[in-house]
């Protein structure tokens, strides 16, 4: 089974690529949603919960959940390709490649003007209507180390032009690895 990550900034187009890649028959694992799950058992938001399950079980909790999830599908004997969506860290990447052979990083880029409207019209929970607080979320992602995951990533894909455009070069990829 292969694993791969996809990283990028919020609104960069990530969810896209996870859309294509599950009609070709992939399997997405998104760090996000495992939050947000987490944070609806506890009647959190998700930017609080992100934060709380990092105080009280370390600063890598989401991924090694993740990672959790993906070995348990393993077990299952699922052979789809796995893609985990919305890596933050390189230590994130060290142990996805700690624990998958031929563990690879897509990462999506958009400059910050264009995702700031996409997030303004997906307007879900941790998305803002203010630039400050766009720009203030860009930060904390940042903290997180997610501009090294991208610097270091196998495969970079540019999302600044159509939809058309993006979706030929996701799915040209997507087939260079198999899918």
């Amino acid at each position: 089974m292969q694993v791969m990550g996809i990283s990028g900034m919020p609104g960069s187009g990530k969810s896209i690529v996870s859309d294509l890649a599950a009609e070709k028959g992939a399997i997405i694992v998104s760090m996000g949603d495992i939050v947000r799950e987490e944070a609806k058992k506890r009647g959190e938001g998700s930017k609080e919960t992100a934060k709380n399950l990092r105080a009280e079980h370390g600063p890598y909790i989401v991924s090694e959940l993740t990672i959790k999830k993906i070995k348990k599908l393993q077990d299952e004997g699922i052979e789809n390709l796995i893609i985990v969506e919305g890596i933050r860290s390189h230590h994130e990447v060290e142990m996805f490649k700690e624990n998958f052979d031929n563990f690879i990083i897509l990462s999506v880029f958009t400059n910050p003007e264009i995702r700031f409207e996409r997030l303004k019209k997906r307007m879900r929970e941790d998305d803002s209507q203010e630039y400050s607080e766009f720009e203030k979320r860009d930060h904390n992602e940042l903290g997180f180390g997610i501009g090294t995951v991208i610097a270091l990533s196998d495969k970079m894909i540019i999302n600044e032009s159509d939809i058309e455009s993006f979706e030929d070069e996701i799915s040209e990829f997507l087939s260079e690895i198999g899918l």
